[in-house]
């Protein structure tokens, strides 16, 4: 009899979308997939300079590379915000909220087992002990591990934001096959709005106000480390609500950045999937893109299926006329970019 490794073909799978277009939903209902393991945000909270140079990494290099923290993170929940990304165990592990932490350690092994400490260690010892190759190699190396040691015979992905590094994704990963998933831009904007660590880097990096109507970039360099305090540039820019149509020059920024490497891969490589279809149709629309990404079928496309409660309510129709506006004329540019792709 063929073993369940034996029938699962050798491909590199990711999910790629903007921030906040429901990727997190599905890649819990990947996770259902008795034969694959569902990783979550390993490669958004990297460092964007060194994730995926060309040159070789040691052991310890990468192993110190994919266990850093991610400073907006950390700064957001050190101020009291929620941030969803990240499920971590608090007030039984090692680490508190706030406290300085590997983003892997938050994000994605907790949705691998109840004792993510325990597999941060095991993953620590598994990376430095790691013979040098170019991140891309290393990546593949501690991905089939981590499906192995969870009994799974393939992985996907999945990390927020990940089609804005799509052209240096495939570059790495020239064999893999890419699922998008696209939501409607003024929906995303406004999902993104209400989602603290979100706020500041596109306050950063639009000039947003801060609380007091000063721009964010106003402050200077931003300490990301510092404690919180009354009146810091931190607390401002968090407690402050940027216009919509920031976020959603966000949304469309991402895409004209990503989506043009869509075209350049080869026929069968890219499937894209609306959000609007998963919520409303959520067993047809996974089975389709499972069917791309090489997984099989069986029962838990309808146990994947139940996660789902439904379309979120629509924020854009409650806009304000001029903001609303605003908002659809900062998103056009992501939608042209979507109607040109494949």
């Amino acid at each position: 009899m063929a073993s369940r490794a034996s029938i699962i073909r050798p491909v590199e799978r990711f999910i790629v979308g903007t921030g906040r277009c429901g990727s997190t939903l599905l890649s819990r209902m990947i996770a259902e997939c008795p034969a694959a393991a569902s990783l979550c945000e390993v490669l958004n909270g990297l460092d964007v300079q060194r994730r995926f140079q060309p040159a070789a990494m040691t052991g310890p290099e990468f192993a110190a590379l994919v266990t850093a923290e991610q400073p907006v993170l950390t700064a957001t929940l050190r101020r009291g915000y929620p941030v969803e990304e990240v499920v971590y165990p608090f007030g039984r592990g090692r680490f508190r909220r706030g406290e300085a932490m590997p983003y892997i350690a938050g994000a994605c092994l907790p949705r691998l087992t109840s004792d993510p400490d325990a597999l941060l260690d095991a993953l620590v010892a598994f990376a430095r002990a790691l013979p040098p190759a170019p991140p891309a190699e290393q990546y593949r190396r501690l991905f089939a591990w981590l499906a192995e040691r969870h009994g799974r015979a393939c992985w996907v992905e999945r990390s927020g934001s990940s089609i804005e590094y799509l052209p240096a994704l495939a570059a790495a990963f020239p064999e893999a096959r890419f699922l998008h998933l696209h939501r409607d831009g003024r929906e995303t904007a406004l999902s993104m709005r209400e989602h603290h660590a979100y706020r500041v880097p596109i306050s950063l990096l639009y000039r947003a106000p801060a609380r007091g109507g000063r721009p964010a970039t106003d402050f200077g360099p931003i300490d990301f480390a510092a404690e919180p305090r009354p009146g810091d540039p931190i607390s401002l820019i968090l407690a402050a609500r940027p216009p919509a149509a920031l976020f959603g020059r966000y949304w469309s920024d991402q895409l004209v950045r990503g989506l043009p490497a869509a075209a350049q891969l080869p026929p069968g490589r890219w499937l894209s999937l609306r959000f609007e279809d998963l919520v409303a149709k959520p067993e047809d629309s996974l089975a389709r893109g499972a069917e791309h990404l090489a997984l099989p079928g069986g029962a838990w496309l309808a146990r994947a299926a139940a996660l789902v409660r439904g379309a979120p309510p629509a924020r854009y129709p409650g806009l304000p006329r001029e903001e609303a506006e605003r908002l659809a004329e900062a998103c056009r540019p992501g939608e042209a970019a979507l109607r040109e792709a494949p």
